[in-house]
């Protein structure tokens, strides 16, 4: 009895009373007949070398959170702003580089068109961001695209979504990352050629920080977001007030790029442009797919915050732009200093307090702009995991209630896009945004056919924003396919039909063993009368096999046990010993010319099976290992690697059973049991 109610009769008739237990361990709550809830005790490992990892875990991301600690874990909106936001305002800093890189082929007066890109992409944000704010409380389980698009059109173009987001989410940590260094190039260039290994660290931090939950992970990145946010409106602010009163003139950009003369301005440059300018809608999409982290009511207030960033990073974008252009600031060779940094000199000087924390203000944004990803990214694999297209690992929650697979996921792959491109923010951006534009694309004819469906309050209006919307984003998606192809955007193409592979893949895997281990629901099981046999594969004669032997003797009445060997006289003298110390198991010796070990004995259960009579059903085979475990981790190195060599050899073959007997050294158990009742100590069991 674990716990409940028990009856208790005193020494007189009407001395009756009850008892009311409770478990005696400190590993469970009762909490009612035959359940119970495991405390934190029971989660504690037990050896050495857990309890150490246990301790070096909690120093690094905290202790664990029980399930019912998430709603302490959701994010207000002003924490929810630094974590999903921080990736689309932290763009701000490299858009407009983007744009005046590709107007500048053409020449300065081609520069004057910079604010016009800016601002037609400004417009397009306010789509994107009005779209997503019906998302928000029309999908509040999170999803974004993908959920929108499953549910709308068919469940292959919601894969290509998530596909494109996966790879949009990675390219976000990358390119974040790689542009937060260049910033820190711009004030120190010594640290250039440390731009790989700066890169791996930072993520490993991100990777840390994320690993300890999003309430954590929000206290950590707040402070350097709206730091980063104030003092770019104050540049802006100063830039536009300089412009205003005449105050802003040209001047001379530092390690200027030459370009050579003779590119004329076209209606292809300019598309390329706002291609490359279209960067700064990336992260739009990540506050829609992690509705459920907001604090009630989550769809509202993850609307609110995608209305609060859109807002905030179009006036950081135009402001940034128009201020560059005032001052005729030309790309420069690498990015060093980039374009933000020139900005930033211009309006507090060069040099200045308020320029040197503004350019650290800007690396750490761009380094936590990769936090967006490591909050959307792990959810959204959740999510497919739970539809069955990923690993079922990614919708299990670590000790801080994060999707540790995801993370870990994520940063391994980014920090190999950040070595393989070394670092340079000019190689990974053509990579960038395609995917982006899929998922707007996709999400806004889905929300098309949502209003369809739904046809609620205002349905009309919405759905007409949405398709303007659509149609939009889908001209944006060609252009920005088109212009980058070459340079880049082409793998991003590849890549995405080859996730949607993979994820199907997955699928039909996990479809068909559902359908292997389905079980109808009328079905009643009873007792089993099918015909058992144990087989027990042996080294010689110790105490790990008399015990495998004695498990044997518990489930079968047909024990044998298999000795191979390639020494014919090994065999004789293990013969002689195990008939004199191990009477009624009867012994087989094979011999093995070959030295092979598992082939020898698979082929004596086949001979087995073949000896059946065919007209009855084979008996279930149990083949018991004997296991010796080792005390300590690094002797477990030197034993049971034959057993494991069986093990897997015989896992999945038809009606067989692997049953693996661990003996300890310090928990003797069925051994001295077995060992007590041979010797007459004990009286066997009843049958």
């Amino acid at each position: 009895m674990i716990g409940g109610r028990r009856p208790l009769q005193g020494r007189k008739p009407a001395d009756r009373r009850v008892r009311v237990e409770r478990p005696h361990a400190p590993y469970f709550r009762y909490v009612g007949p035959g359940q119970m809830v495991a405390k934190a005790a029971a989660h504690e490992p037990k050896t050495t070398v857990g309890r150490s990892w246990a301790r070096i875990r909690k120093a690094a991301i905290g202790r664990p959170l029980a399930s019912e600690e998430e709603a302490g874990e959701r994010l207000t909106k002003k924490k929810a702003l630094a974590i999903f936001s921080s990736d689309a305002i932290s763009s701000s800093a490299y858009a407009t580089q983007e744009i005046i890189r590709v107007l500048a082929v053409a020449g300065a007066t081609a520069l004057a068109f910079s604010v016009g890109v800016s601002v037609a992409i400004a417009v397009l944000l306010a789509v994107v961001a009005v779209s997503y704010r019906q998302v928000c409380r029309a999908y509040p389980g999170g999803g974004g695209a993908y959920a929108v698009a499953r549910e709308n059109l068919n469940p292959l173009l919601g894969l290509v979504a998530a596909a494109a987001l996966l790879i949009d989410y990675v390219m976000t940590v990358a390119v974040s990352t790689a542009s937060a260094i260049a910033q820190i190039v711009s004030v120190e260039p010594d640290v250039e050629k440390w731009t790989v290994e700066v890169a791996v660290v930072v993520i490993t931090l991100m990777t840390i920080a994320n690993l300890r939950g999003l309430r954590e992970s929000g206290n950590i990145f707040a402070i350097p977001t709206y730091l980063f946010v104030g003092l770019a409106l104050l540049m802006v602010g100063i830039g536009l007030s300089s412009i205003l009163t005449g105050h802003a003139q040209p001047l001379a950009t530092p390690n200027a790029e030459a370009f050579p003369p003779g590119t004329g301005l076209s209606i292809f440059l300019l598309l390329k442009a706002f291609a490359g300018g279209s960067v700064a809608l990336t992260g739009v999409e990540a506050i829609a797919n992690g509705v459920p982290a907001f604090k009630p009511p989550e769809a509202k207030n993850a609307a609110n915050t995608m209305g609060a960033m859109a807002i905030l990073l179009g006036v950081l974008f135009i402001g940034v732009t128009i201020v560059a252009h005032a001052y005729q600031i030309q790309p420069t060779v690498n990015d060093v200093p980039t374009t933000v940094s020139l900005v930033a000199g211009t309006a507090f000087g060069s040099g200045s307090v308020l320029f040197v924390l503004f350019q650290a203000s800007t690396a750490l944004i761009l380094f936590l702009a990769a936090n967006t990803s490591y909050n959307a990214f792990p959810r959204l694999g959740a999510i497919l995991a739970q539809d069955g297209y990923m690993p079922r690992q990614f919708s299990y929650r670590g000790d801080r209630l994060a999707y540790s697979w995801g993370i870990v996921l994520l940063s391994a792959v980014a920090a190999f896009l950040i070595w393989l491109f070394g670092g340079k923010v000019t190689a990974l951006i053509p990579l960038y945004s395609v995917g982006v534009f899929v998922c707007f694309t996709l999400s806004q004819i889905g929300m098309v056919i949502h209003w369809r469906k739904v046809r609620d309050s205002g349905w009309q209006w919405r759905l007409g924003l949405n398709a303007f919307g659509a149609v939009l984003t889908a001209v944006v998606l060609v252009v920005v396919v088109s212009v980058k192809f070459v340079d880049g955007a082409y793998l991003v193409v590849i890549l995405i039909p080859t996730l949607v592979g993979i994820m199907l893949f997955i699928h039909r895997q996990y479809d068909a063993s559902r359908r292997e281990l389905s079980v109808r629901h009328d079905l009643v099981f009873e007792t089993p009368h099918r015909e058992e046999r144990a087989v027990v594969p042996i080294p010689g004669v110790n105490r790990a096999v008399i015990q495998a032997v004695n498990v044997a003797r518990s489930v079968a009445d047909d024990v044998r046990a298999v000795f191979i060997t390639e020494n014919p006289a090994d065999g004789v003298e293990i013969r002689e010993r195990w008939e004199r110390q191990v009477p009624g198991v009867p012994l087989v010796v094979v011999e093995s010319p070959y030295r092979a070990l598992t082939g020898p004995l698979t082929a004596y259960l086949d001979v087995l099976d073949a000896a059946w009579p065919p007209d009855k059903d084979a008996p279930i085979t149990f083949v018991v290992l004997p296991e010796y475990v080792a005390r300590r981790w690094w002797e477990r190195i030197l034993y049971n690697q034959s057993v494991k060599r069986l093990r897997s050899a015989l896992l999945g073959r038809p009606h067989t059973v692997v049953v693996n007997v661990p003996y300890r050294r310090d928990d003797p158990g069925l051994f001295e049991q077995g060992d007590r009742r041979a010797s007459g100590q004990e009286p066997p069991p009843n049958p």
